[in-house]
């Protein structure tokens, strides 16, 4: 809280963001302004509700104070951004950005609302650091919706690769120190986006499709093409990481594309991953300004699978897609105070940097629930259980006379 407090001007949102924040770690079978407010033994949720609907902060700023968090914690000079996107699934049509389109989160088209995130990784752990909200045209090329969702004027229609590269150049100017990017298909497959990063001379590992094409001293090929021609002897066995069942060995090659030359020089290669077992192959495109060794690919390719983690940990621990807001603003601070949560834990398990014999190191959500038990869990008085019962039910009662009433107006 010290790090972001000064971005509440008084010290009444200072203390329901801290609250807010405290909800957020707490395990609350739903997490939303109502089970929030009840935890922070507030007497009803309009204080939650005005703090991420209507009261005056910038969530931008915020994040930028959460980077700078996680730079003095986490931050590393071979730190690798990763960028991927994950969806939340929503019924109806009112809530900004969603449409019925493919959710990597349920394998399939759905009605869901995605967004690009960016996370950051180091030796010392992983967090997330930033968000950007996909908008499809039937959102930015509608003035109505638009309105409804409160959406700034200046925002407009953006591919899923043009928000992760503003993410990163955003990370870059505020001094995040890393070396690498990686990411999944849907950002390898950008010619753009690898542009930019070599642009930066930030090296990058981006999986790309079997079926893209590269170009070899044979011409253009195919990826899958090429690791069908390789010998024997051009796989090694190397871990991509640890795992909790062991070390995540694969089959890996990899291929100096001396054809693959621009303006920004470097070392271009292509890595192939096949499984050991099943034979699939996952391809990547890789650029450094300087040479690197096999290993050092890998590594960064293994690293991207925790930004999944990141988003398992957030969407289970700390309610990332429980929320229930419509609005551009809403959604924004919501997810915004997601992130610092998640940063906070993140940092938080970097303090004990060795276990006693037999135990693993702490996890983030190990972490999460020993400091709401030990630290912020409130001593709750019955009365204060009681209060919440007969808000509820009085509230929920107005409702029902109000619809009763108004149903009464057109109804025989």
């Amino acid at each position: 809280m010290d790090t972001i407090e000064a971005r509440f001007s008084r010290p009444e949102p200072r203390r329901l963001v801290r609250d807010f924040v405290a909800g957020l770690l707490a395990p609350l079978p739903v997490k939303n302004c109502w089970t929030i407010a009840e935890h922070a033994g507030d007497d009803g949720p309009g204080g939650m509700q005005d703090l991420i609907g209507r009261a005056s902060w910038d969530d931008a700023a915020v994040r930028a104070d959460v980077r700078d968090f996680v730079a003095a914690r986490l931050g590393h000079p071979d730190g690798v951004l990763l960028v991927d996107e994950t969806g939340d699934l929503k019924k109806g049509i009112h809530t900004v950005g969603v449409q019925r389109q493919y959710s990597g989160t349920a394998g399939k088209i759905e009605n869901c609302q995605p967004a690009v995130h960016l996370s950051y990784a180091s030796p010392l752990g992983h967090t997330l650091v930033d968000v950007a909200l996909y908008l499809p045209k039937s959102w930015t090329e509608d003035p109505a919706r638009r309105a409804e969702a409160g959406m700034p004027d200046t925002v407009g229609f953006a591919t899923k690769p043009q928000l992760a590269r503003r993410l990163i150049e955003t990370a870059l100017a505020d001094g995040l120190p890393c070396r690498w990017v990686a990411g999944d298909e849907a950002y390898g497959g950008d010619p753009h986006l690898a542009a930019a990063l070599r642009g930066n001379r930030l090296g990058y590992v981006l999986a790309v499709a079997c079926s893209h094409p590269v170009p070899t001293g044979l011409g253009i090929q195919r990826t899958d093409q090429i690791a069908a021609g390789l010998p024997k002897q051009a796989w090694q066995r190397v871990s991509a990481g640890n795992g909790a069942k062991g070390y995540r060995y694969y089959d890996w090659a990899f291929i100096t594309l001396l054809q693959a030359t621009d303006e920004h020089a470097g070392h271009h290669w292509l890595l192939i991953r096949r499984n050991r077992t099943t034979g699939e192959l996952a391809c990547y495109l890789c650029w450094s300004p300087e040479p690197v060794p096999l290993h050092h690919l890998v590594a960064v390719a293994g690293r991207r699978w925790s930004i999944e983690e990141s988003f398992q940990a957030t969407k289970t621990g700390l309610g990332l897609d429980q929320h229930q807001h419509r609005r551009w603003k809403a959604w924004h601070r919501w997810t915004t105070l997601v992130i610092a949560a998640h940063a906070f834990l993140a940092a938080a398990t970097t303090v004990t940097t060795s276990s006693p014999d037999g135990l693993i190191a702490i996890t983030v959500n190990e972490l999460r629930r020993l400091f709401h038990a030990l630290i912020i869990d409130p001593a709750r008085r019955a009365a204060d259980v009681i209060a919440w019962s007969l808000f509820r039910r009085r509230h929920q009662a107005a409702a029902k006379t109000s619809h009763y009433t108004r149903q009464a107006l057109t109804e025989p």
